[in-house]
């Protein structure tokens, strides 16, 4: 059976992190903790331990900008946001890093429902899986459908048929990837002294929406 796939709604890309990009995230958080600059009051997540990695948004009370990370893991990132664009026809656009920060999350802690947006209100943001407990805890209801600790992305589609939440099975290198206009939460965890560990990237795309549309011919040449 012949079918084309027409998906009229906002895409969530999951890429597998590169083992030395992984490692040396966790290395370098792990080794520099203490002097990486808080981030929870640019945040809106219920999280003691929220560190930042990269900023390069406007100098003020809250945050002024800095990077711990090397060229080339800040170029992998570039990559990364780059291929998202092809994928979804996205031709001409100016990209640029706008923060990168870890989230590392106790039991009871969460993040509820929220957006990103960096110095522009488009762009893409993004989570990456660095660490997670091997238990969550007691799921007191629905035990078939786990959600203690669990990423879950709200998708703009509500009609007929349309799939209108993503909660992955997590796993240690996922790097989920979308739009920052969607909305996205993360549920606690309880019974354990285990941590979750992640990252975010936000990046601004400053493109036409009309006119940046390309065909399948850049499309292609990923595949190539």
């Amino acid at each position: 059976m012949k079918f084309d796939f027409v998906y009229l709604g906002q895409t969530v890309l999951k890429y597998q992190v590169p083992l030395e990009v992984f490692v040396g995230l966790n290395e370098l958080y792990e080794k520099r903790k203490k002097e990486l600059p808080k981030a929870n009051k640019q945040l809106v997540g219920k999280i003691e331990d929220e560190v930042s990695l990269f900023y390069s948004g406007p100098n003020n009370d809250k945050m002024h900008q800095h990077s711990f990370l090397p060229n080339d893991i800040l170029q992998w990132f570039d990559s990364v946001f780059n291929h998202y664009l092809i994928w979804n026809k996205i031709g001409e656009n100016q990209r640029s890093i706008n923060s990168i920060w870890v989230n590392e999350m106790k039991a009871n802690e969460y993040n509820p429902v929220h957006i990103h947006q960096g110095k522009l209100f488009t762009g893409l943001s993004s989570v990456m899986i660095l660490k997670l407990p091997k238990d969550t805890g007691v799921e007191y209801s629905a035990e078939s459908k786990p959600m203690n600790g669990r990423l879950q992305i709200i998708g703009s589609a509500n009609g007929q048929f349309s799939k209108t939440d993503y909660s992955p099975n997590m796993k240690l290198g996922d790097f989920y990837v979308f739009p920052y206009d969607m909305r996205h939460c993360v549920y606690p965890f309880n019974s354990t002294k285990e941590k979750r560990r992640t990252l975010v990237c936000n990046i601004d795309v400053d493109y036409n929406p009309v006119s940046s549309r390309t065909g399948m011919g850049q499309l292609e040449e990923l595949n190539k």
